[in-house]
């Protein structure tokens, strides 16, 4: 079972072609799937990426524009039809999606076997959105030419590990274990307190994943990311069209690696290309000449947090 895997289904930008299909992204934590963008073609990657239609919970959409949105129809009538009993999929829009995706599931599918229900994101939000137990996202304010949001997929904060023979020797009972492992100290029926730093060792780090899909070179996103182990972002152009970048509110590779540089991330991963482009090999040089730990994403890329 996966703990925290990032699995790339699309990394292309505007149109599928050969070679990439457009944004979608699913995140397997813990055996649940959320999926972060649905571009055409989001149900058939899921299939060849061997990821169960059964365990897909939840949908994050960054923004409206076709290729991050056009394949969410289509996925859940699939769903409907033969993947999904019982449940709820949660899509998380603007109140904009949620009108649209429920009129055109009113007419194509009005009834399905699991609840659809719709988490509005305002404009600009920066907050958390969604958590369970383990996990967080949080969304943050992009910049694009329509209201467009980026996500950040964050543990909470893991447990302490046991040391076995410490708590044999201070007999501590069963019932006090899972106190301990939250940071509790341990007290003796005679009153002695025994620190929880002798009974335990720290715990794992949390891991984080930041996505950022169309907008513009930003210091405030830099921020909003800032430490996060992987970063994706999306690099449509190559720097020599920054000019053309900045026109259609998109990035360029060097300015991709710039945000990492300064958000002190730990490992970039570039995508949304543009069609123009034969292959990634100018987005790869132009990036790690300013951020050495980059990847170009590629439909079928796992990435595994933990």
């Amino acid at each position: 079972m996966a703990q925290f895997q990032i699995n790339y289904l699309g990394c292309g930008s505007a149109t599928p072609t050969l070679r990439h299909l457009p944004s979608c992204q699913v995140i397997d934590f813990r055996n649940n799937l959320m999926m972060v963008d649905c571009g055409e073609g989001a149900q058939l990657s899921m299939r060849r990426a061997r990821l169960k239609y059964s365990r897909l919970s939840h949908i994050f959409l960054s923004h409206l524009h076709g290729d991050h949105c056009l394949g969410l129809p289509g996925l859940l009538s699939t769903l409907a039809l033969t993947g999904k009993e019982g449940g709820t999929i949660t899509i998380h829009t603007f109140k904009e999606g949620a009108a649209i995706f429920r009129r055109i599931m009113d007419f194509f599918c009005r009834e399905t076997p699991f609840d659809i229900q719709y988490d509005i994101i305002a404009p600009g939000t920066n907050d958390v959105i969604w958590e369970s137990d383990a996990l967080e996202v949080r969304a943050f304010p992009l910049i694009h030419r329509v209201p467009t949001t980026g996500f950040i997929f964050k543990e909470k904060p893991k447990l302490r590990h046991i040391i076995g023979d410490a708590v044999a020797f201070h007999q501590v009972p069963v019932r006090e274990m899972q106190a301990i492992k939250a940071g509790a100290d341990f007290v003796k029926p005679d009153g002695t307190v025994i620190a929880n730093e002798r009974l335990t060792r720290p715990a794992d780090p949390s891991m984080s994943y930041a996505y950022c899909s169309d907008t513009v070179f930003s210091e405030a996103v830099a921020r909003a990311v800032e430490g996060v182990d992987v970063l994706y972002h999306e690099a449509t152009y190559l720097d020599a069209e920054h000019e053309k970048a900045h026109m259609r509110f998109h990035s360029t590779a060097a300015e991709a690696a710039r945000v990492a540089q300064l958000a002190g991330v730990k490992r970039l991963v570039l995508g949304h290309f543009s069609k123009q482009y034969a292959d990634e090999e100018g987005h790869l040089a132009e990036a790690r000449a300013i951020f050495p730990d980059t990847i170009a994403a590629n439909e079928g890329l796992r990435i595994d947090l933990l």
